[in-house]
C-alpha cells in the first residue's frame, strides 16, 4: 500500500471512537518495529517525524524513501501516513511535501493567534492542493521534543480553537490540555472540559501529544471527547534505550551493533503493539 493523507483515517477513528497512535521514528529500527506492530495488528499507523530526527536521519528524502522500502519489502497492507511533527515554518512544511510526507503539522502556537492563522492558512493552501493532511496547534504544551521547548503548560482557549478551525480549514487540532512532551513530573492534569467544549464546537478529530504516562482512564476519555491521534515517543525511546543497556550489560564484549539494536527493535515494536490495543486501533485497518 502507497503511503496516505492522515485525515481519513483520524476521521474513521473518530465516528468509531478509537484513536491512532503517531510513533516518532528516530532511525531504520524505529520505522521498521511501528510498521511491523502495524501489520501484526492490522492497525492504522501514523510515523511521526520531527525536524531534527529528520536531520539525523539525512533529510526528509531519506526518510520517506527508508519508509516506502520498508513498506515494499515488508508488504505492508495497513494505511500508513508519514507526518511532519512540529513543523517550525511554512518552508519547512512545503519542503516535507515536495519530499513526499502525506501529513505536516505546523506549530505556531508561540505566535499571536492572528499570526497563527495566517501561518497556518498558507500552510492548509499549499498541502490541500497536494492531498496531504494538516494538523495545527494552540496553548503549550509544557516538555521539551527536539527543538520544541516550552516552560509550563498553557491552555487552549476554545473561543480562539473555534477561530482558528474556522479560518484556516485544518484537517486535525492539538489543542495543549495539560500534556506534555517528555516524563511526566506527577499525575498528568488533562483539560476535559476545555477538550468537551473544544469538540463540540466541530466535526474536526484532536490530536493529544505527549500521550507517554497518560492513564488508561485518561486516554480512554480523550478518545469519547473526539481525541482520534494521540502522539508516544518518549516511551518508545526509554524502553528502547533499556532494551541496548540491558543487552551491552549481558554481553560487554558484543560490538555487532545487530547485536543490541535488535532487541531495542523488539522492544518497540512490543510497546507500539500495546498502545494501538490501549487505543482501540488494533484490527481496523
Amino acid at each position: 500500500m502507497a503511503l496516505v493523507s492522515m485525515k481519513e483515517m483520524m476521521i474513521k477513528g473518530k465516528n468509531e471512537g478509537y484513536a491512532i497512535g503517531q510513533y516518532n521514528i528516530n532511525n531504520l529500527e524505529y520505522a521498521q518495529a511501528i510498521l511491523q506492530a502495524a501489520e501484526e495488528e492490522q492497525s492504522p499507523v501514523i510515523l511521526g517525524v520531527s525536524e531534527g530526527a529528520a536531520r539525523y536521519m539525512g533529510g526528509f528524502t531519506t526518510v520517506v524513501n527508508m519508509v516506502k522500502g520498508l513498506m515494499h519489502d515488508y508488504q505492508t497492507t495497513v494505511p500508513v501516513a508519514i507526518h511532519l511533527d512540529h513543523g517550525s515554518s511554512l518552508e519547512k512544511c512545503v519542503e516535507a511535501i515536495e519530499a513526499g510526507f502525506t501529513s505536516v503539522m505546523i506549530d505556531a502556537s508561540t505566535k499571536p493567534l492572528a499570526e497563527n492563522i495566517e501561518i497556518t492558512k498558507s500552510v492548509v493552501e499549499y498541502a490541500h492542493a497536494r492531498g496531504v493532511s494538516v494538523e495545527a496547534e494552540l496553548g503549550v504544551v509544557g516538555g521539551q521534543e527536539d527543538d520544541v521547548i516550552a516552560d509550563g503548560v498553557i491552555y487552549a482557549d476554545p473561543a480562539e480553537c473555534k477561530e482558528l478551525v474556522e479560518k484556516t480549514g485544518i484537517d486535525c487540532l492539538a489543542p495543549a490540555l495539560g500534556s506534555v512532551h517528555g516524563p511526566y513530573k506527577g499525575e498528568p492534569n488533562l483539560g476535559f472540559e476545555e477538550m468537551e467544549i473544544i469538540s463540540s464546537q466541530s466535526d474536526l478529530p484532536l490530536v493529544l501529544h505527549g500521550g507517554t504516562g497518560i492513564p488508561t482512564k485518561d486516554i480512554q476519555r480523550s478518545i469519547s471527547l473526539g481525541t482520534s491521534k494521540i502522539n508516544v515517543n518518549t516511551e518508545n525511546q526509554i524502553t528502547g534505550t533499556q532494551a541496548v543497556r540491558d543487552a551491552l550489560q549481558a554481553d560487554p564484549e558484543v560490538y555487532d551493533p545487530r547485536k543490541y539494536l535488535t532487541p531495542m527493535r523488539e522492544t518497540i515494536k512490543k510497546t507500539v503493539i500495546g498502545k494501538m490495543r490501549e487505543f482501540g486501533s488494533s484490527q481496523k485497518a
